[in-house]
């Protein structure tokens, strides 16, 4: 499976600033790709949640 779900299951941060941060991963993968969008059968938000979620890609607040 490509999402981790029980990454998600324990997440215990803010579950708006994650999905925030997914969609804009997202939009990035869509523009320039990356290398596991083709193990991941071209699903750009379950490897956006990925990326979030295994901290691969790190993301704040832009106001902290």
């Amino acid at each position: 499976m490509v999402l981790p779900l029980a990454l998600l299951e324990s997440f215990e941060g803010n579950i708006y600033e994650m999905t925030c941060a997914a969609m804009k991963r997202g939009i990035q993968i869509n523009l320039a790709g990356d290398d596991e969008l083709e193990a991941n059968r071209g699903k750009i938000v379950s490897t956006a949640l990925k990326q979030i979620l295994t901290q691969k890609v790190r993301y704040r607040h832009p106001e902290a």
